[in-house]
């Protein structure tokens, strides 16, 4: 019980940081899911880092 008081906003940072990472996490593979894969590559994803599992108006290019 005394480590839990001693490092309290330790332990509430790291949970605010956690729910952070995993919402951010969660957008961009809900974006990806809808289509939104390659940021601003929206005709072609040739030049894009991950043109590999781009996917352009649903056809995996």
């Amino acid at each position: 019980m005394t480590f839990l008081t001693a490092h309290l906003g330790t332990i509430a940072v790291l949970a605010v940081l956690i729910a952070v990472v995993t919402l951010i996490i969660r957008s961009i593979m809900n974006d990806h899911k809808s289509g939104k894969g390659c940021a601003d590559c929206h005709t072609s994803c040739g030049g894009c880092a991950h043109a590999a599992s781009c996917n352009v108006a649903g056809k995996q290019m």
